[in-house]
């Protein structure tokens, strides 16, 4: 927190406070730095020896540093973590592949994008398309030889994957179930206003993946990142926009955000602006924690867009680049104090914020089934697993059935940030057709309670970062847990759940009621006591527990809370009432008071 030092002084001098790129007798300092930050100083504005390193037929991966600066360009080299053990004893180079996603601001793509995105996925990603808690699509198993023509199919279909990953400003997010038309259009609107704006300028993504030329600006020493420099930021950076009652986007989650204010007519009068939050930590380091964001201020709508880029340009400046465990915006914000963070802004965009106006969120989960909203259409959420998009043997035909739905409907589809799917803007005499395709193809309108608030990240096999299961865990353990909940006549209650197979907390583990974070094979780190909107963090309530063990200690609790609950209390709630977890404050008070407390 501030100590009261002015800000001037206290500032970590990383990179000039200034729009230009820094020079190279500043770069000279690099030494101090992160590793990253060379490899950014270094890379020509993200060229690297990307081009070059596409061309080498032995190995089906890149170079260490390349690795780093392909995440810019929207993707991760990654390898079959089933395969290493038989691959290692035949002595094989490991099975790589790439994870490419896309930066589909909003998460709204037409029809016919829908058609190019599902044959890209046919053809080199093994037949699935994944819907992320980015409110994006990523593919898997696309192999090395196959990205140039990948990307190209995406550029065909007016989309990209710049700046999806790596340390500058990531997909925007914003509230997609448009029963508040009005509101929600304003919502991804400004979500795809602020993306364009804060998109790198480099040429680099073109040049390499579409055989572009270097264009003019692209040559050492001249400029050709006026916001980010060439050093662009300390860390990822994601911003989300959310429209209230519902909190789908887990605005809390977010370094910045944006929460509607609406008039009565449901028309978007100005913004809440939400800074310093954040999901990752790691393991066994209390310095590092996740964080739910602060309410810093208003601004209004004109306004939006350069509050994004002052806060953006402020941890450009203030965020540390010589540990990347404490790089992100939460950190700054903890380092400096919400004070004089919220100066430094205001100073950047020329004029105070106003002060926060009221606002409510009941929930952070989306709405299944049948809805319609003010402006006479309707909009079809699909409940989809793990936002796995694919054709399941004996069971949901997604692929091919969204694929179907495509082909006739007339208005777009949208992804939501819990994975799942909204086939919008459906006129009403279209119902009952679109509702036959999703019979014929056995997809599913809903789920039970606990699944319809669950998300799981990827983890194993691709990700390697995954200590343990995820994806491939969570459905398995939610079987044990309704039929735990049906015991006790809890079958229907709404309680939220997510796991991740690392703390990078890519599945918003710490702000879901009940939280599973991957410690090791078949161990998981259980989280209990967050608020079912999502602004409250869970606590640590049990650490290395088995599935079985999460299980039985969670039964116990559910039988508790069957009895003793009372009308409207959500689960979180309730066991902090009855003394079972301490609740948890904010940024440190993360790791403090943990355990069960009874």
């Amino acid at each position: 927190m501030t100590d009261g030092t002015p800000t001037a002084t206290k500032r970590v001098y990383e990179t000039p406070p200034t729009t230009r790129p820094i020079t190279d007798a500043e770069a000279a300092r690099a030494e101090k730095l992160a590793a990253n930050e060379h490899i950014k100083i270094a890379s020509g504005y993200l060229r690297g020896t990307l081009a070059d390193g596409l061309l080498k037929h032995a190995t089906g991966a890149i170079s260490e540093d390349d690795g780093q600066l392909v995440k810019f360009h929207g993707m991760y080299l990654q390898d079959d973590r089933d395969l290493r053990p038989e691959r290692t004893k035949k002595k094989l180079d490991k099975a790589y592949s790439f994870m490419i996603r896309l930066r589909i601001a909003g998460g709204v793509v037409t029809p016919k994008q829908w058609l190019v995105l599902d044959d890209i996925a046919r053809t080199y990603a093994g037949g699935a398309l994944r819907a992320t808690t980015r409110q994006t699509f990523q593919y898997h198993g696309v192999i090395k030889s196959n990205l140039k023509r990948t990307m190209a199919a995406i550029d065909a279909a007016l989309l990209d994957t710049i700046a999806a990953c790596g340390d500058v400003n990531r997909n925007v997010m914003a509230a997609t179930n448009p029963a508040q038309a009005k509101a929600h259009q304003a919502a991804i609107g400004l979500a795809k206003t602020i993306s364009d704006s804060l998109l790198p300028k480099t040429s680099a993504w073109r040049e390499i993946w579409l055989d572009g030329e270097r264009v003019v600006g692209g040559e050492e020493g001249l400029e050709v990142e006026p916001i980010y420099g060439r050093t662009y930021l300390p860390r990822k950076f994601k911003i989300v926009v959310a429209v209230p009652p519902s909190n789908e986007v887990d605005i809390f989650a977010h370094d910045l955000g944006f929460i509607a204010i609406l008039d009565e007519g449901n028309a978007v009068t100005g913004w809440n602006v939400t800074v310093g939050g954040g999901m990752g930590m790691t393991h066994g380091e209390p310095d590092t924690f996740p964080r739910t964001a602060d309410v810093m201020g208003f601004c209004l709508p004109e306004d939006a867009v350069k509050v994004a880029e002052a806060v953006m340009t402020v941890q450009r400046d203030w965020g540390n680049r010589k540990n990347r465990k404490n790089a992100r915006l939460k950190y700054t914000i903890e380092r400096y104090g919400l004070d004089a963070f919220r100066a430094e802004v205001e100073a950047r965009l020329g004029k105070p914020l106003g002060a926060p106006k009221p606002y409510t969120f009941t929930n952070n989960g989306d709405r299944f089934g049948w809805t319609a909203g003010d402006d006479g259409r309707h909009h079809l959420t699909l409940y989809v697993p793990s936002g796995r998009i694919k054709d399941y043997e004996d069971g949901p035909q997604f692929l091919a059935g969204l694929r179907r739905i495509a082909e006739e409907h007339e208005g777009d589809f949208r992804l939501t940030a819990n994975q799942n799917v909204i086939i919008a803007n459906v006129p009403e005499a279209r119902r009952a057709a679109i509702e036959a395709i999703v019979d014929e193809y056995g997809m599913t309108k809903g789920a039970g309670a606990l699944r319809r608030n669950s998300i799981a990240c990827v983890a194993m096999p691709t990700c390697g970062l995954a200590l343990a299961e995820s994806e491939r865990f969570l459905p398995g353990l939610m079987d044990d847990l309704e039929a735990s909940l049906a015991k006790h006549g809890l079958a229907e209650e709404e309680i939220t759940i997510r796991s991740t197979g690392c703390p990078n907390g890519c599945a918003r583990p710490f702000i879901a009621e009940i939280g599973l974070v991957g410690r090791g094979p078949e161990r998981y780190h259980l989280y209990l006591g967050a608020a079912f909107d999502g602004s409250r963090l869970g606590k640590l309530y049990r650490e290395d527990a088995s599935p079985a063990e999460v299980v039985s200690t969670l039964d116990p609790l559910f039988a508790e809370f069957a009895k003793g609950k009372q009308a409207g209390e959500h689960f979180g709630d309730y066991l902090i009432r009855a003394g079972h977890v301490a609740k948890t404050g904010n940024g440190p008070d993360f790791h403090a008071h943990i355990g069960a407390l009874k």
